[in-house]
């Protein structure tokens, strides 16, 4: 790297695309040099390197731990959106999926989700917060919203093992067929933040989901944290005629759990500052 390049910016630019290169050199959990060997490397000062090594702590590339030094973060799960028949294609998400109960009650719904739902105020629904785990560490929060009416029974184990939408459909009768997505930034709370295990005011997605069944009836609205660090959004974007497509991909949708999506039903998925997903 030419240490002698003017530019204040431009300089930390070039030190932050050759610590990037480093960490795309290695795998997750390895370890890079540190400041001061970075430093000696690139040929910048120590405020250049921490100001690029900042930023990529921040965006969840890299992982500093106290007194054994700077390592390649997990790799994040992305999310691709996609144009087409089929509106929303994952990638299968890497590492074992489990869920942690944190309330499970029935409840009125209220004005607001009673508006999503397309039923009354006083009417019930199952009311369901859970912590969504990958390999045992925390990764989402979920807030689940059910029409009570269509899982008479539902069962706390239900909503910790296998897939919701496997139980919905197999014990409860209740195919879900379609979802209206919405997807936005945020940052956590300190309540939210101990329960993902990420600082205060970390960056989060929120998403915001209403699923149908085949007759166009709500079946549940869901608003769910996910981390930031361990989360990104791409866009495929089709600009001409598209060839035949093979098989969709199973795996973890995030901001949707598995289940009738990864079997092939149609999804339709918006991406927009303004949630308005279910209006």
């Amino acid at each position: 790297m030419d240490a002698d390049v003017p530019g204040t910016v431009l300089k930390r630019e070039r030190t932050r695309d050759a610590v990037l290169e480093l960490i795309e050199s290695r795998s997750p959990g390895d370890a890079i040099p540190s400041e001061r060997a970075l430093c000696s490397l690139l040929g910048v000062s120590r405020p250049t390197v921490r100001a690029a090594v900042d930023e990529l702590v921040a965006a969840g590339l890299l992982v500093r731990e106290h007194g054994r030094g700077m390592f390649v973060a997990p790799a994040k799960i992305t999310q691709e959106l996609v144009a087409g028949d089929r509106s929303l294609t994952v990638p299968q998400a890497a590492g074992a999926w489990s869920s942690r109960l944190l309330e499970f009650t029935t409840l009125q719904a209220g004005a607001r989700v009673g508006r999503k739902l397309r039923m009354s105020p006083a009417a019930e629904i199952v009311y369901v917060a859970r912590l969504r785990l990958v390999d045992g560490a925390p990764m989402a929060i979920e807030h689940l919203h059910i029409r009570a009416e269509l899982v008479p029974g539902l069962s706390a184990q239900e909503l910790e093992s296998g897939d919701l939408y496997e139980h919905l459909r197999a014990t409860h009768g209740v195919h879900v067929h379609e979802a209206v997505q919405a997807i936005e930034p945020t940052v956590v709370t300190r309540a939210e933040a101990k329960l993902l295990d990420v600082p205060e005011l970390s960056p989060a997605l929120l998403f915001e989901r209403l699923t149908s069944d085949g007759s166009g009836h709500p079946v549940e609205y869901v608003h769910s944290l996910y981390r930031g660090d361990r989360y990104r959004i791409v866009s495929r974007l089709a600009l001409g005629p598209a060839a035949e497509v093979g098989p969709d991909r199973e795996g973890h949708h995030p901001g949707i759990p598995p289940g009738d999506f990864a079997h092939g039903d149609a999804i339709t998925s918006s991406t927009r500052g303004d949630i308005q997903a279910g209006a």
